[in-house]
């Protein structure tokens, strides 16, 4: 028996071709474009801390009442819209490498950061650019 090929026309392989593109990009726009930059610094004169388990770390917005030692800032720039638990595990993770048993929430708040400048020469059209910073202090439960 002689196998037979079968040719599309030209419209069906256009048509497949925006399908998988289309797919594709609607595969991208569901996983979203948003993440969280972290960064933390350690206090000049607070004691050396292993790093903890992040997991165990707590997340307060108020200063603890047990006393404790404050180890250093961790400063948080989430971009696009990350959910409640990326950032939360971003804060955890920054904490625990400062040796932290809790991180101080300080500062959660949308501000101008920046400004975007369109249009030629002679005019031009500025646009702010908001973004949201979140600052926490990380802490060490004294024994």
């Amino acid at each position: 028996m002689e196998q037979t090929q079968m040719i599309r026309p030209a419209s069906t392989k256009i048509f497949l071709a925006v399908l998988l593109v289309l797919t594709a990009a609607a595969a991208l726009l569901l996983t979203g474009c948003s993440s969280v930059s972290a960064e933390s610094h350690r206090y000049i004169g607070t004691p050396e801390s292993p790093p903890t388990d992040a997991a165990k770390v707590q997340i307060l917005r108020h200063e603890p009442k047990r006393p404790h030692v404050k180890l250093g800032e961790i400063a948080l720039t989430p971009s696009g819209e990350p959910d409640v638990a990326e950032i939360e595990k971003a804060l955890r993770e920054e904490a625990a490498k400062l040796g932290g048993d809790a991180a101080v929430l300080v500062y959660d708040r949308t501000k101008r950061i920046g400004t975007y400048v369109t249009g030629g020469w002679w005019v031009q059209y500025a646009s702010p650019i908001y973004g949201r910073a979140i600052i926490a202090v990380a802490v060490k439960y004294k024994p």
